[in-house]
């Protein structure tokens, strides 16, 4: 008969990294890659200038990546992911990003859960939303008139008021 290890010995098996623990479930060639990291990591971090540097990358990297997944939010693809992945990104750096990452999927979840928990009508009119939302975007920035250019048609209506 197998004994449940305590409370102490899985957080030492988390801490340790040794491939084949219990408590990560990860395969050995993924743990060798993670102390891999570990070590990289590591020595950036001895050299203070190096880690400034490393630590602006990251950062202006997660926080593009993060703009992005903002703008995109209410356009069909990525948006949602490219937000969580531009937290991803931050949070191997920044303590307060993976407060946040943590925080904003515990919202997304409960929001999510509620959107799908109602009926056909709350999810017409989110799809309305969503649908209105993008005509003003693409309108607000020009897109209407630009195609509506190339086909002839010159409208006071489509011309963007931010495109004087």
């Amino acid at each position: 008969m197998i004994s449940e290890p305590t409370a102490d010995a899985d957080r030492a098996d988390l801490d340790s990294g040794e491939p084949g623990d219990r408590t990560t479930g990860a395969p050995e060639r993924w743990t060798a890659t993670r102390q891999r990291g570990r070590a990289f990591r590591q020595h950036i971090a001895a050299r203070p200038t190096l880690n400034f540097g490393y630590r602006a990358a990251v950062g202006l990297f997660g926080g593009l990546v993060l703009l992005v997944g903002i703008v995109t939010i209410p356009y069909p693809g990525p948006g949602w992911a490219l937000v969580f992945a531009g937290f991803g990104i931050l949070a191997t750096e920044f303590v307060w990003a993976h407060h946040t990452l943590t925080w904003v999927r515990g919202k997304y979840r409960i929001v999510m859960d509620w959107y799908t928990s109602r009926g056909w009508t709350i999810k017409v009119l989110g799809a309305v939303a969503t649908f209105a939302l993008v005509l003003a975007t693409l309108w607000l920035l020009g897109t209407f008139s630009m195609v509506a250019g190339w086909i002839g048609v010159d409208w006071p209506w489509l011309h963007s008021p931010l495109m004087s």
